[in-house]
This record gives C-alpha cells, structure tokens and sequence, in this order.
C-alpha cells in the first residue's frame, strides 16, 4: 500500500442548525450538494458528535433533573452544578478520578473521558447534551444513506474532543465509525534498515478525527461536517469504533 500523493481536508460550509430529531443523513447530503461536493470512492465523512447526538434527540433539559443523593455529593466534592452531575453519572458505568472541577468517567460505551462525554458548549440555555446512544450505529446509518446518493463506498467518523494522560489540551478523537477499518498494520513489514516491525498499528481513525477538527472549529466558528480525501483508508463494511477500545486484561493504567 503506497502513500497518497496528498490528503485534503475541506470544512463543509452553509451546515444547518440542528437542535432536535431530524433526518440527518439528508441533511448531509443536501449539504454536499450545495458545497458542490461529489463523493469519491474512499472519501470519510468526519462529524462532530454533537451534531450527531442532537439529530438523534439526546438533549437533556437541566432544569427538569432532581439530582440524586450521590450527585449532591459529588458537587460537594467537585464544585460542579448538582443536577449535570446527575446527567454525568446516568451515562457513567464508574467513576475513574475526581477532584475539584474535574470527573472523570468510563461512560457505558466504554470510553474513559471527563464527564463521561456529556458537554453543556453549544448546547442552548440550561441544557447539556449527551453522546450518542450507539456511535457506530449513526454512523452506519450515515454511510448508508451517502452510498445511496453518491453510488461509492466512503467512511463516516464520529468525532469528539478528549483530553488525554499526562498531555495538555484536547484533540478529536473517534468514537464512532463505519465503512473503513480503523488501523493501518504495519507489523510483519520492514523498516528502513530491514527491521521487522512488531507492534506498530497506527490508529488512522483518530488522527483523521483530530486532523479534521482543526478545520471544523470548536466554539462559534464551528463547522460540524468536515470531507478527508486521499487518506490511506482500507473500505470495510463490518468495522466499529470498539475496537479501539484496549482490552482491559492488556491496559496497564487500571
């Protein structure tokens, strides 16, 4: 497999606003459209979560939770709003780390991230919105509908915005995905200097999510829909963001 003679990134301009259930995938489509926009076979389709998330109706309206005796709790302990953190621990499957400001989670789709995904920026007044109930599961359905209008296979990438272990700041990371296989293995080839790889396995799945972020913005210049061409992605019809998730029994910061 040869590398690609370059890899473009183009922010799809004029998006709607999403604040509730709708038919997103054509929205997307009609958005393509307008951007003048033809899929090319192989091309991956990168989404904020969060436009994802409100297509599919998970918003929470603050102001209607009774934050629980734990909750009430935690905001002792942490400073944070009472009732978010009664949102924060119904997607939480436990609690990592805590501390002033600060809740670290494994969510119930088993990923480790601050406040178990659930985001109140640019959510609306009073409201926090959380993931989407099965990542992979919009994304298929995503995929679906873009090979139907444009007659290629393509990848769709779900990204979201995480902090990472011993790094500051954020970058996007994937958290969903269908139509192309997440990693590039290099294991079994030679380096430079006839060296057998052993455990190189680029994830190219987040690098395209945190590759496109750049150019979709994360506050008022926010574009949630960004088009990567020419990566160097294998098509795979039966991929899925979990595997990306390490294996307990190999993770040695548990």
């Amino acid at each position: 497999m040869s590398a690609p003679p370059a890899l473009e990134i183009l922010p799809l301009l004029h998006f709607p606003l999403v604040n509730g259930p709708c038919d997103l995938g054509a929205l997307v489509v009609a958005c393509l459209k307008r951007n003048r926009i033809t899929l090319r076979q192989g091309d991956v389709l990168v989404l904020a979560h969060k436009v994802v998330s409100k297509a599919e109706g998970r918003i929470v309206d603050l102001g209607a939770v009774s934050p629980s005796a734990r909750a009430l709790e935690l905001a002792q302990a942490t400073g944070k709003e009472p009732a978010l953190l009664e949102v924060i621990l119904s997607q939480t499957k436990r609690i990592v780390r805590q501390s002033s400001g600060v809740v670290l989670c494994e969510n119930h789709l088993g990923i480790v991230c601050a406040n178990a995904g659930v985001d109140r920026s640019n959510a609306g007044e009073n409201q926090a919105v959380l993931l989407p109930q099965d990542p992979d599961r919009s994304a298929r359905a995503l995929c679906r509908s873009l090979e139907a209008a444009f007659q290629v296979k393509v990848g769709v990438l779900v990204a979201d915005s995480h902090g990472r272990p011993w790094r500051e700041g954020a970058v996007g990371l994937c958290i969903g995905l269908a139509g192309i296989n997440p990693f590039i293995d290099y294991r079994g080839r030679r380096d430079l200097y006839c060296y057998q790889m052993q455990s190189e396995i680029e994830c190219i799945a987040d690098e395209l999510c945190a590759a496109a972020t750049l150019v979709m913005g994360q506050a008022q210049e926010g574009k949630p829909l960004a088009l990567v061409r020419g990566a160097l992605v294998q098509l795979d019809d039966t991929s899925s963001a979990a595997a990306l998730l390490r294996d307990p029994a190999r993770d040695l910061f548990r």
